[in-house]
């Protein structure tokens, strides 16, 4: 399956706009688990801190978590970077259009960050499986974060989240089947494994979850896989696909919510906290 060509024509059809751009944040907090449990945690994080706050979003892509924190409170600010000028360039043309000032975005290498003691918060989804140096990575979040603040990290899992064998790498997939996000260094953390790797890069502290359990892995595939699949199979899908998501977007609601919610004794995906 090849994502790439499909977010490309998505970008152009919600990019015409600025209200579609927020649209499709809007779709992508919705179906995507991950931005489920990530939200979660920001509100649980925002009840212990007052004032201001400066977060780092390390990787930060086309921008949805970036909009979702610069939206939430005008006090934050919030540093995204990433590798990719085009996006980094898009989301400073995106963001200037609609005057959120509180957002930047940059080029960094996240194996060369050299910032001390500077944020509050740092954030990192879907990142860490495609860098081999993640201790070096780990352990300058630690050196970036002020004390007592804290890293929330999400990345596929050891149960099946990932395969280095493949060239296109599915979202917390595990069954058997190609898949489309490229560049995974390997197949996914695991609890303990991640666990180590961060009390050796200094933090103190950490809890280490599983998401997409059952719930989450159906609701996956309902939401975003086989939709991809079609798309990959034709264009023309895109004309039935608003009316796959009116039966399936329900069900997919409600799949995410019982992830959210329940705690999984295994899942193709983690999240990961740590405080200095």
């Amino acid at each position: 399956m090849k994502y790439d060509p499909i977010k490309r024509k998505l970008g152009k059809v919600f990019n015409s706009a600025p209200f579609l751009r927020k649209l499709f944040y809007r779709l992508l907090d919705l179906l995507l688990l991950r931005s489920w449990h990530i939200r979660k945690e920001i509100k649980k994080w925002e009840k212990t801190q007052k004032g201001k706050q400066n977060i780092l979003d390390a990787g930060s892509g086309f921008g949805q978590y970036d909009y979702y924190l610069a939206s939430r409170n005008k006090d934050w600010t919030i540093n995204g970077v990433d590798v990719k000028q085009e996006q980094i360039d898009d989301c400073n043309n995106f963001f200037g259009k609609i005057g959120l000032k509180n957002a930047s975005f940059s080029y960094a290498d996240l194996t060369k960050i050299d910032e001390k003691e500077k944020y509050d918060l740092i954030l990192c989804v879907d990142v860490m499986e495609h860098i081999e140096e993640d201790e070096k990575v780990f352990s300058n979040f630690y050196k970036s974060l002020k004390p007592g603040s804290m890293l929330l990290v999400s990345t596929p899992s050891d149960q099946g989240g990932s395969d280095v064998h493949d060239h296109d790498h599915d979202e917390y997939e595990n069954d058997g089947t190609h898949s489309f996000i490229d560049e995974h260094v390997r197949d996914g953390y695991g609890v303990d494994d991640i666990t180590a790797k961060l009390k050796r890069a200094g933090f103190s502290k950490s809890e280490v979850y599983y998401q997409y359990g059952k719930p989450g892995k159906i609701s996956w595939k309902l939401s975003m896989k086989y939709p991809i699949v079609m798309l990959n199979t034709s264009y023309v899908f895109f004309i039935i696909l608003p009316f796959y998501y009116l039966l399936t977007f329900p069900i997919s609601l409600i799949l995410n919510y019982l992830d959210l919610k329940g705690k999984h004794k295994t899942g193709t995906g983690l999240v990961a906290k740590a405080w200095k």
